[in-house]
């Protein structure tokens, strides 16, 4: 008789450490398990609850379709995953691969290793320029392909700028005249909210037991930027916009300072 699997919440930078635990990974689920029970080695990560399919205050209508939806360079590296304590990300990408089916909420693709092509979360913001506050709204479940469209700017630091063009009109059914324009609009909008300085709303994360974790201060994200967008074996690719103002404050995260 088969033994039911005991899923872990195991963090993608610990799962070296859980292999040598006995912990094994099925890629149907994309999770790893304990084999079987009393495996004390694999305890310290034990699974915690699942996340709620719909995250209190989230709007799933919010940002149909696909489009470039570049974030402000002043609030570079503050995206979810760098405010969630690691093993709650994989909570959050877990439900939102399931909910969405294993498929693209875009396009319908679904992972293809042979063709690169991966799951993938991205964040829909909206953004109140009086308040200059900056709130999650919304978690949805994006193909590499599509993701890619979505931040245009770093296709073209990456130099994926025709493919991910390509994939926009396909998708859309725009002409390249209209593509054209859509991006030209999505950069100039980018600009202007670049000048301000945001403070990150992530209360649909709190409010669903989700762990909040201090993103990177201001004066690191230049840095970590700048690493980012540099190829292995020279500098950086393209200068990276200096950022005005100073970090953001995070609301809904008790103890940042």
């Amino acid at each position: 008789m088969a033994v039911e699997r005991i899923w872990l919440d195991v963090p993608f930078d610990e799962k070296e450490r859980a292999k040598k635990g006995g912990a094994r990974w099925d890629p149907a689920a994309r999770r790893w398990y304990a084999p079987r029970g009393g495996m004390t080695e694999l305890q310290q990560w034990a699974p915690a609850p699942d996340v709620p399919d719909l995250l209190p205050g989230e709007d799933r209508t919010l940002g149909s379709g696909l489009f470039v939806d570049l974030v402000p360079s002043t609030c570079w590296f503050t995206n979810v995953r760098s405010c969630v304590e690691q093993r709650d990300w994989e909570r959050l990408r877990r439900m939102i691969t399931r909910r969405a089916g294993q498929r693209c909420e875009i396009c319908g693709a679904a992972e293809d290793r042979g063709a690169r092509r991966w799951l993938e979360v991205h964040e829909r913001w909206i953004y109140d320029d009086t308040a200059r506050v900056q709130t999650l709204k919304r978690l949805i479940c994006l193909c590499t392909d599509c993701h890619t469209v979505t931040h245009f700017g770093y296709a073209q630091v990456r130099g994926v700028e025709a493919q991910a063009f390509a994939h926009l009109m396909t998708v859309t059914g725009l002409t390249e005249p209209q593509a054209r324009r859509h991006v030209s609009s999505a950069f100039t909008l980018w600009k202007r909210r670049s000048q301000l300085t945001w403070s990150l709303d992530l209360g649909i994360l709190a409010d669903a037991g989700i762990a909040l974790a201090p993103p990177p201060e201001a004066k690191d994200r230049a840095r970590l930027t700048e690493e980012t967008l540099r190829p292995a074996d020279g500098p950086a690719v393209r200068k990276v916009p200096r950022q005005p103002g100073s970090d953001p404050a995070v609301r809904r995260m008790p103890g940042l300072r």
